[in-house]
């Protein structure tokens, strides 16, 4: 079974109505040998804010150094989004698997008229793949209730219900008592129910959890009413630490952590307070030490996207998927936290909501533009125009397409003014694919390659035989809103291009789509896109750069701002001066700690590590990277003030080499600490490359203060871990979407995209085959549009090849010939010379005329 028939099936299957009770998903679990019994289970209910509370306990808890499953609805772009093992979403081939061994079973009984849900099918796929996995705990956030919600079919070790409110009444009631009280019913016995009810809900779920002999763990925080007189836990919001972080105080019997999270609003910080009693509870029962600092690492990481999402800063664009007027409410007493002049909203909501009681609890706009997602229940955008029209706003226009609201809010906007997108979560799923979709240029030798490339986007059987031989032009692929791909490939084939979109079922999710065409092709469909006026001016833009075509009017086209601007650093503010400017730069290794896995302890005495600065130099190196802590599998971390201590005298002292003073060779430091990097900027490094790829929010300041270069790495842990089983669909496609999302983080803490150099992270996280697929497709990455880093020095990927660990050196100039070759703006080596001759090589015979 291919993926598109697997999601067709599992999409269809939303026409069945939600029946309480969990006798049928324990059925389907049953049918699958009972994966349920291999997995330890945390249960996240409420009525807000669990999907927050979920997204945080699973943070801390991988934090912990466990392999941790995370189930949350809905999804904002894919399916596999709900399903995830250490932050890695399902693979599709795993979704398939899944839906062919289960649909025969399913079909069955929706012929003896007992069919499944879609929620209690995905709800059965999400328990086999953590047992597939072999996590060592799951966090699965309540769909709806408790008692008969299909999470329920599991037996949790701990669990937590955040609040209650009145919501979905004809299912749970019509009080906040009753609704408590199935809301409570995931009380594990003997085992922690963590709340942050107050008042009368509280009494029910005390209640509630005594008949199950559950202890209950009592939260008090903002937003929680008339709550226990003794809290066993408080939490207090402390304001906001930038744009989109808060700083929390979280305190317990015995504990106490001062934390930021990437969540802003008062209301966070009880969220904060239950994810954290909840993953204390949980790691005790599983007998896991909670170090402080992996509580305060895993509340800093818990990123939610969507959910009052800051995008940008001048002006600011909030993204957030309050669809009911007290979602709403919350949104606006969020937003006034923030100072802006005017406020642009961008709207768009389902048929079936309360648009006036939406309208009155929003914070007031200026102006309005509502639109329509993609989607069949989305409101008319002139029925939503003229509820904000009652609701006393001027300025109201309404657009089709999300895309071209977002850019008629952003053109109005001044820099000091605010543009929020809001009412539905798939619009804003839809606002954001404009900052996230990458096309990705794909090299195509032949028909077979073709072929490949059109599998993997699941087009249809016979459109793969059809249309493989005539890719042989520019290929891009990229993912879209079924909507806005059929609008491409109109464009494209009426400009005498080909374009193939997936044959996945519509179920609000992203397809894929594989353009093929000469540059004057993409130049006119792509000129036809943007003058439409059909939210596709952005994709246009895109398009044109992945075939490397002049870009059009960038404000009029992306409808996007730029980043922070030019940085102070003396270097760093020349973008001219860049050492990769001008062609692949070689970037020397400079170990200063006794344990790197290739030269350990060679440099560890200053004189021993001036003097390798002076070789490298002498050798071609255009660039210095210092390191003062191994990220080799089993290296023990480094203390910050001993890092400090390896790296900055080195720093200073590289900086009096001739060739560094002038500016000719630049210093890079090696660092994932916040306080290591601004030691080293002191120093006077120019570059920080951060090999967990700007996971601290703390570094993301550093690197934005300082207006420096700074290497985002791709890796799933560092140092790295041998055993970790990482599941990719396309390692590339993977790749390129998570290094986007870290370009967001980065753009969103105020750094300069122009500013960032991408590495795909080679053998952090990737079985060696997968390390040859990134070096074969690096120039992929220009999809990101960052310059690239290739460090392949001397790993374990050579060692498929049949190369020891000190047989490395050849592989590594031929890797370095490659990356060259693909287009690869840094080699990052240990032997400067060696890799130095193979690109002046690669490069001269790539333009011999130079050499005239």
């Amino acid at each position: 079974m291919r993926y598109h028939e697997a999601a067709s099936f599992l999409f269809d299957l939303r026409r069945f109505s939600v029946s309480p009770g969990t006798a049928s998903v324990a059925s389907l679990l049953d049918h699958l040998g009972n994966p349920e019994d291999d997995v330890a289970f945390v249960q996240v209910a409420g009525s807000n804010g669990k999907g927050s509370t979920a997204r945080m306990t699973e943070s801390v808890l991988r934090e912990a150094g466990l392999s941790v499953g995370l189930y949350t609805s809905p999804h904002l772009e894919d399916l596999s989004e709900r399903v995830r093992v250490d932050g890695r979403p399902m693979s599709d081939d795993a979704i398939a698997a899944f839906v062919a061994e289960t649909k025969p079973w399913l079909v069955e009984r929706a012929a003896a008229g007992e069919p499944l849900t879609f929620f209690e099918v995905v709800t059965a796929m999400g328990i086999w793949q953590f047992a597939r996995r072999d996590v060592d705990v799951a966090v699965l956030e309540v769909g709806m209730g408790g008692e008969y919600d299909a999470t329920s079919a599991v037996d949790p070790l701990a669990a937590a219900v955040t609040n209650v409110s009145l919501e979905h009444t004809a299912v749970l009631g019509d009080t906040v008592a009753e609704i408590a009280r199935t809301k409570a019913k995931i009380a594990p016995a003997d085992a922690p129910l963590v709340t942050a009810c107050g008042g009368e809900a509280l009494d029910v779920v005390r209640e509630v959890a005594g008949e199950a002999g559950s202890r209950v763990v009592t939260v008090d925080g903002p937003g929680v009413e008339a709550p226990a007189t003794d809290p066993n836990v408080t939490a207090a919001y402390e304001g906001r630490v930038g744009p989109c972080d808060a700083a929390v105080a979280v305190d317990g019997d015995g504990w106490a952590y001062d934390a930021r999270i990437p969540l802003v609003g008062e209301h966070q910080a009880t969220n904060a307070g239950v994810a954290t009693a909840l993953a204390r509870a949980t790691a005790a029962a599983l007998d896991v030490d909670l170090a402080d600092a992996a509580v305060l690492d895993g509340l800093a990481r818990a990123t939610w996207p969507g959910r009052f999402e800051v995008l940008e800063t001048a002006p600011l664009v909030v993204l957030d998927g309050a669809h009911n007027p007290a979602a709403c409410e919350t949104l606006a007493e969020t937003l006034a936290d923030y100072d802006y002049d005017d406020l642009h909203l961008a709207f768009a909501a389902m048929h079936d909501k309360d648009h006036a009681g939406t309208v009155e609890n929003l914070p007031t706009p200026d102006s309005v533009t509502t639109c329509r997602p993609d989607l069949d229940r989305a409101e008319d955008p002139e029925v939503l125009a003229a509820a904000f029209r009652n609701g006393g706003v001027g300025t109201v226009e309404s657009v089709d397409a999300v895309a071209d609201a977002l850019r008629t809010a952003r053109e109005r906007a001044d820099a000091d003014d605010c543009v929020l997108v809001t009412g539905s979560l798939f619009a804003v799923a839809e606002a954001r694919s404009t900052y996230t979709h990458a096309p990705r240029p794909v090299r195509v030798d032949d028909a077979g390659e073709a072929a490949a490339l059109l599998e993997d986007a699941d087009a249809a059987p016979a459109t793969v035989g059809e249309t493989a031989p005539s890719l042989d032009h520019r290929v891009v692929e990229t993912r879209l809103q079924s909507a806005r791909a059929e609008r491409l490939t109109t464009a494209i084939r009426a400009a005498d291009g080909e374009c193939v979109v997936s044959n996945a079922a519509d179920g609000g999710e992203l397809v894929a789509v594989v353009c093929a065409g000469t540059a004057e092709a993409y130049d006119e469909a792509t000129i036809r896109l943007a003058a439409a006026g059909t939210g596709m001016a952005d994709v246009a833009s895109d398009l044109r750069a992945a075939v490397e075509l002049p870009p059009l009017d960038a404000t009029a086209v992306s409808g996007r701002g730029g980043g922070s601007g030019p940085g102070a650093g003396s270097r760093a503010g020349d973008d001219a001066a860049y050492p990769w400017a001008e062609g692949t730069a070689v970037m020397g290794i400079l170990n200063v700690t006794p344990d790197s896995f290739h030269d350990g302890g060679r440099h560890a005495a200053l004189g021993d590590a001036v003097d390798g600065a002076k070789r490298m130099v002498a050798a071609g190196a255009d660039i210095l990277d210092v390191g003062g802590e191994s990220t080799r599998p089993g290296a023990e971390p480094v203390p910050v003030e001993k890092e400090i201590d390896r790296v900055v005298p080195v720093v200073e002292a590289v900086n009096e080499v001739p060739e560094v003073a002038a500016g000719d060779v630049w210093v890079s430091v090696d660092t994932r600490k916040p306080a290591v990097a601004e030691a080293a900027l002191e120093a006077g490094a120019d570059v920080i490359n951060d090999v967990t790829g700007l996971a601290d929010p703390r570094m993301r300041e550093v690197v934005a203060e300082a207006g420096c270069p700074v290497v985002v790495m791709h890796s799933v842990e560092a140092p790295v871990d041998p055993a970790t089983d990482v599941e990719y669909e396309d390692v590339v496609a993977d790749v390129i979407g998570d290094l986007q999302e870290r370009l967001l983080l980065a753009e969103r803490a105020g750094i300069d995209r122009e500013r960032v150099i991408v590495d795909p992270g080679l053998g952090f996280g990737k079985s060696p085959a997968e390390d040859f697929e990134l070096l074969g497709r690096v120039d992929e990455f220009a999809a990101l549009g960052c310059p690239v880093l290739v460090g392949h020095s001397h790993k374990s990927l050579f060692g498929a090849i049949g190369r020891g660990p000190d047989e490395r050196e050849a592989a590594t100039v031929a890797g370095t010939a490659i990356a060259t070759e693909r287009g690869a703006d840094v080699v990052r080596v240990h032997d400067v010379a060696a890799n130095r001759a193979a690109v002046d090589a690669v490069e001269a015979a790539a333009d011999p005329a130079e050499l005239e």
